[in-house]
């Protein structure tokens, strides 16, 4: 996602065009900036939804898109990216962390990435989870992805968010899906239907269930 691109989406949409275009420049010119500007964007430029924003931009709001163009116009590299960027997620609110982890696909700062999306992950708020796994999530260790997967299911976090879900759906993945369902079975619960069909399409791919392999044990 370019800059370039996010201006365009964003054009009538930002409450205050003159300020996001002025926080731009200050954030290219002096990076240091970029601590005041990022939390003031909400208020600033707006926090509703993204007015058809196209399959990429998909359930971002107008202040995630600012947060990133901010982020994006920093003109640093390496190290000193990741600790200004990891600065804001670990200081900011709930909204910009979500920002962070929504402009880290076209940001270069390394394990830092994986960090931060391991810390988004083991939280409990589904706005920076369904963040988490989105394109950045290519960078998972595929344990850590099926974990954030089943996160999303038990969060009830439509899989729509995950990227790349089809093709990195595997039969451990399906395994766990299918433990997870005879225990929602088993407790008279049923699994959220994208859920269910995920499964179905994985199914063939399913190793032995836990209960399975404990009884051929035996």
């Amino acid at each position: 996602m370019t800059g370039g691109h996010l201006a365009d989406v964003l054009k009538d949409q930002v409450a205050d065009p003159a300020w996001l275009h002025d926080a731009e420049r200050q954030v290219t010119q002096d990076p240091a900036a970029v601590a005041a500007l990022f939390p003031a964007a909400g208020r600033r430029c707006g926090r509703g939804p993204l007015t058809d924003p196209g399959p990429q931009l998909a359930g971002w709001t107008v202040d995630d898109a600012a947060r990133v163009l901010l982020l994006t116009a920093l003109p640093l590299r390496g190290a000193a990216l990741a600790q200004q960027v990891g600065a804001l997620y670990r200081y900011g609110g709930a909204a910009e962390k979500r920002a962070v982890l929504r402009a880290l696909p076209g940001l270069e700062i390394g394990s830092l990435a994986v960090d931060l999306l391991h810390d988004a992950i083991r939280t409990n708020d589904p706005r920076l989870i369904a963040a988490a796994v989105g394109p950045c999530a290519r960078h998972l260790d595929d344990a850590m992805w099926r974990q954030a997967v089943l996160k999303c299911v038990f969060m009830d976090i439509p899989l729509t968010a995950v990227a790349d879900l089809e093709r990195r759906a595997d039969g451990e993945l399906a395994r766990m899906l299918a433990d997870l369902d005879d225990e929602r079975r088993a407790a008279g619960r049923t699994m959220p239907d994208d859920a269910t069909a995920l499964l179905a399409l994985i199914g063939d791919r399913t190793p032995a269930r836990s209960g399975e392999r404990e009884e051929e044990a035996v």
